[in-house]
Order: C-alpha cells, then structure tokens, then sequence
C-alpha cells in the first residue's frame, strides 16, 4: 500500500491502562507483556506519545529473535517513530523513517515489527499502521474482522511501506494487536494458540474491559508453553466505550521487579 493512501473508514510494562476523552466516549487502552523464558530483557518494546495536534499515539515494536540485542534494536524504532510523532510527523512517514534507519544501522542484516495504533483527535479516527506479518483484529461488538493483509517487518530494504487502515472512532470497537510470540504460542506442543476463537468467546460471553482481553489472551497463550513462553509476547488492547466520568486523563503501569542487583 502506497504511503498516504489509506484504507476506507468502515462504518509496557507487565500490564498498564490508559483513558483518553472524546466527546460522549472514552477510549481506553491496555497492554500485557511476558519475557520470554529463562530471558532477562524482552525484544519487545512499547511506547506512549501524545500527539501535538491532539490524542495519542502507542507504539509497539519486536526485534529480531530475543533478550539484549532484541532490545536494542526495538528500542531503537520505538525512539525515532516516537520522536517523529511528537513532532507531528504522520505515522506512515515515521515507520518508513524507522525502517531507513534500521537498514542503515544493520546494513539490512536485522529486522523488526511494527505496529503503531494512534487516536487522532484532528481527524476523529483511530489510524493503525503495521509492519507486522502477524494479524490485528478490528471487533465491533461481537463482530471480529481479522486483518492479515500483506505486511513487511522494517529494516528489509530502503523502501519498507506499512500497511495503514483508519477507522472512524465509535463506541464498541475495539482493537487487538500482538507480536507473533502470541502467534506461536503451543506451536511445539502442536496446539497453536487461536486467538480469534479466544476473542470471540469473551465477546459474546460478557462485556470485557481491554485489560482482561489482553490478560486473557497473554496468560492462555503462556498456558500453551507449558508457562514457559517460547518468544517474548505483547498484547495491546484499544477499546472505546460511552463516557463516564470526569474530565481527567489516567495512566496505570504495573512493572513487577525480580532478580534485581544490587
């Protein structure tokens, strides 16, 4: 898909919640992340920017393989898409940047997945840029749409294009990305993790706040590794709901410390 030329509109931490005000609704974001295990550091790495003209952006990468290296090269897109869209750079011009880049530090020998979900305020859509083989869901009640179309990691060339779908903010929806360590989660027990079937159970049983989707999702998926993931693994929910409430803007991150050196 050509960079500008966006889909039609159809009609960070172990665990952390972010609420975001729009008019008569709410848009609430949530996030669950393991290591891998036996690994100190995750591959993944995720960010949250506010956009200067209003809303805020999550940013969500996955470096090639795992632990210390992985990090590195994650955090590395993660800081120059989150320092281009703090400088009001659109989303498909700051993954192609962070693509050039990484092709430029790794002579294009490392890649890395990229997902950014952003709520723009100025044109009242959620915009949802991927370089992710792995699909998103996009649900509208009970209503799950799977999105799979062709998508390229960064870092394989200088002319790496996310895939951009824009959707128009409304109550109900709500979006699920991942890093494939989801994607592969049971792969070596021969039971593959099914999240659209996970999905569509807790949709159509109950009303469930994007934190228990991505809690539900991360811990069956850990269940199918025999609690002992086999690849880094994120989840990030984005839900809008009715407002309710006041006016104030919260953030909730959940970091458990273990092993620390002292």
């Amino acid at each position: 898909m050509r960079l500008g030329k966006r889909q039609p509109r159809p009609g960070l931490v172990q665990g952390g919640t972010t609420c975001v005000k729009i008019n008569d609704m709410e848009v609430q974001i949530a996030v669950a992340k393991v290591n891998k295990y036996a690994t100190s550091e995750s591959g993944d790495t995720l960010e949250v920017v506010e956009r200067p003209n209003g809303g805020l952006s999550v940013v969500l990468a996955d470096g090639q393989t795992s632990g210390r290296g992985a990090k590195a090269v994650s955090q590395l897109v993660v800081r120059k898409v989150i320092g281009l869209l703090a400088e009001g750079v659109r989303d498909g011009a700051a993954a192609r940047a962070a693509s050039d880049a990484l092709f430029t530090d790794k002579r294009g020998k490392v890649i890395c997945t990229l997902n950014i979900a952003s709520v723009d305020f100025h044109s009242g859509t959620i915009v949802l840029t991927r370089n992710n083989p792995s699909p998103m869901f996009v649900c509208r009640g009970t209503r799950i749409d799977k999105i799979e179309s062709e998508s390229i990691p960064l870092g394989t060339s200088r002319d790496v294009r996310p895939s951009i779908l824009e959707i128009a903010i409304e109550a109900g929806l709500t979006v699920v990305i991942y890093t494939d360590g989801l994607v592969h989660a049971g792969e070596r027990r021969g039971q593959p993790m099914n999240a659209a079937e996970m999905l569509q159970s807790m949709l159509e049983d109950q009303d469930p706040t994007p934190q228990e989707v991505a809690d539900i999702l991360l811990a069956h998926a850990v269940r199918l590794d025999d609690d002992r993931p086999a690849d880094d693994i994120s989840v990030l929910v984005l839900k809008v709901t009715p407002r309710n409430g006041d006016n104030v803007r919260r953030m909730t991150v959940r970091l458990p410390i273990e092993g620390l050196k002292k």
